[in-house]
C-alpha cells in the first residue's frame, strides 16, 4: 500500500512543491487567524484557522498526492486544541497550541538526531541540498530554536494574562506576537543559518545530502 505521506527527499519519486506556494500554504492559515481575530474575536478566528489549515493540507495533497509530515502534525494539533477551545469556550487551548507544536517539533528533530536521522531535510529539501553533516548541524540548531519558541510562547501568553487586566487586550497581544513576533524571529534565525547552508551545499546532480538517510 503506497504511503500517504511525502517521500524522503533522496527518493527519485519525491515531488517538490514550488517554494513560494509551499510557503503560502504554510503561512496562509496564520494570516486568516490574524484577520479574523481582529474582525470577529478569538473564537471565530479559531474556527477559521482550523478550516484554513485543513484546506491548505487538501491543496497540498491535490498537487503532490502526498501529505507533508510537519504540517500534518500541526494540523492535527490545530484541530484538537481548536476544537477544545470552541467546545469549552476557553482560549487557553488555542494559546497552548504553539507551545505544543514547537516543543513537539524540537523534540522530534533532536530525537531524530539521536537515531541518526536528520529529519529537517523533509521540510527544506525543495530549497536546499546539503551534505549529511550540514543537515545534522542545521537540524540540531532548528531543534533548539523550536524549543526556545515553545518557551517564549508560554512566557508571552501567560505573562499577558497575568499583567494585563483586560482579557481581550491580553489575547490581542498574544495574537500580535504569534503573527508579528514569531515570523520575524524565524526569518532572522533562518538568515543566521545561511553561512552554514552555503558551506555545506552540495553541487547540483550529487546526492550526498540525503536527509533521513542512515
Amino acid at each position: 500500500m503506497p504511503s500517504l505521506f511525502e517521500r524522503a527527499p533522496n527518493d527519485p519519486k519525491h515531488k517538490d512543491l514550488n517554494p513560494v506556494l509551499k510557503l503560502a500554504l504554510e503561512l496562509g492559515p496564520l494570516g486568516v487567524f490574524f484577520v479574523m481575530n481582529g474582525r470577529s474575536g478569538i473564537y471565530m478566528a479559531t474556527g477559521a484557522f482550523m478550516v484554513a489549515t485543513l484546506l491548505a493540507l487538501a491543496i497540498s495533497y491535490a498537487l503532490t498526492r502526498r501529505l507533508p509530515i510537519m504540517p500534518v502534525v500541526t494540523g492535527v494539533i490545530v484541530v484538537v486544541f481548536g476544537g477544545l477551545t470552541l467546545w469549552l469556550h476557553d482560549d487557553t487551548f488555542i494559546k497552548m497550541k504553539p507551545t505544543i507544536v514547537n516543543a513537539l517539533f524540537g523534540l522530534t528533530l533532536l530525537g531524530g538526531l539521536a537515531f541518526g536521522k536528520s529529519l529537517l531535510g523533509y521540510v527544506f529539501d525543495s530549497v536546499f541540498h546539503l551534505t549529511d553533516e550540514g543537515w545534522r548541524v542545521l537540524t540540531f540548531r532548528w531543534g533548539l530554536f523550536f524549543l526556545a519558541l515553545a518557551i517564549l510562547n508560554e512566557v508571552i501568553w501567560r505573562g499577558a494574562g497575568h499583567f494585563i487586566a483586560d482579557p481581550t487586550a491580553a489575547t490581542d497581544l498574544w495574537v500580535k506576537f504569534k503573527v508579528f513576533g514569531i515570523m520575524p524571529l524565524t526569518f532572522l534565525f533562518t538568515l543566521s543559518q545561511l553561512p552554514l547552508i552555503q558551506r555545506t551545499t552540495v553541487p547540483d546532480g550529487t546526492k550526498d545530502g540525503a536527509a533521513g538517510r542512515d
